[in-house]
């Protein structure tokens, strides 16, 4: 009788473990919500992120902006700031919790934003973002978001091929 009940206590465990997995993903592809908790590897801190499938790009909170033996200055035009292109820049940024952190890291691409402001051009270095023991390094440009509710935003160069949205998920699911 043991036995029988032990056999079918695992296979209820492996039955509920299989449930909630699959839950938490469709066809290969992890299944987020639109505000997820997303680890910071490069700074060893948390962001309350806000899921964008608008926004090409992913985006932190970056303020203080130092390029290093650079162009601090650059003028609007294109050509100003490509000279940065491949320098090292140090940036301030803070989470909504008020953890503050100083990071240097590689300039690998000068991105022209469009949003409601106008256009703006914007750095991007390589972060490791991690999200459910899931790690992934990717580019990050770099915008002064204190004044915003989310200091991370995700955008599809996260999300592209790897993940999918479901509005209704909430943080807590995970």
């Amino acid at each position: 009788m043991k036995k029988v009940f032990m056999s079918a206590m695992l296979i209820a465990a492996a039955t509920v473990s299989t449930m909630s997995y699959a839950a938490n993903e469709c066809n290969g592809k992890y299944i987020v919500g639109p505000v997820e908790t997303i680890h910071v590897k490069d700074l060893n801190m948390d962001f309350k992120a806000r899921i964008d499938t608008g926004a090409n790009t992913t985006s932190i909170n970056a303020y203080d902006l130092h390029v290093i033996n650079g162009n601090n200055n650059p003028s609007n035009n294109k050509e100003s700031w490509r000279e940065n292109l491949g320098k090292m820049i140090s940036f301030k940024t803070a989470n909504a919790q008020g953890q503050e952190e100083t990071h240097t890291g590689k300039i690998i691409k000068i991105s022209k934003i469009r949003n409601a402001q106008g256009v703006e051009r914007r750095y991007a270095v390589v972060m490791d973002l991690i999200w459910n023991g899931k790690s992934h390094a990717i580019p990050v440009n770099l915008r002064d978001r204190k004044k915003l509710e989310y200091k991370l935003l995700i955008g599809r160069n996260w999300l592209d091929g790897k993940y999918l949205v479901d509005v209704s998920k909430s943080d807590d699911d995970d």
